[in-house]
């Protein structure tokens, strides 16, 4: 995903697991903060990168919106997403955030669907990044 050479990386609502893998990835002085959907608001720094961990819908919008106020300009977003038709995840199918979702979600905001990268067996990736225009 790119996300060790950049700066300052931030991590909403990623399992504690994944968050200390990214953690040990980045080396100094590069900053990875760590933060949950709830809690983002106390954030006021702006990130080169923004991972958001989402296997539900639910208030997935207003999360997007806080973090969306922390990408930088030309700063990417990755959204990672469970995948269809699996056992790991328990979310229904119709509370799932897939593809199609994201992307209308953030067209309004000027940001394009650019790649997609495998998580784990159970989870994908989406990056985002600004439109050219």
């Amino acid at each position: 995903m790119e996300l060790e050479e950049v700066d300052r990386l931030l991590l909403v609502d990623v399992p504690e697991e994944v968050a200390h893998l990214f953690e040990i990835a980045r080396s100094e002085p590069r900053s990875t903060l760590g933060t949950t959907g709830d809690a983002i608001r106390a954030v006021k720094d702006l990130f080169d990168a923004v991972l958001v961990w989402r296997e539900h819908r639910g208030r997935s919008r207003s999360v997007f919106d806080r973090v969306l106020k922390r990408l930088e300009p030309g700063g990417a977003l990755w959204v990672v997403t469970a995948l269809k038709k699996v056992r790991g995840p328990s979310t229904p199918a119709v509370h799932r955030l897939e593809l199609s979702d994201l992307v209308r979600a953030f067209e309004k905001d000027g940001l394009a669907y650019d790649r997609e990268v495998r998580v784990s067996a159970w989870h994908v990736a989406h990056r985002f990044v600004k439109r050219d225009r």
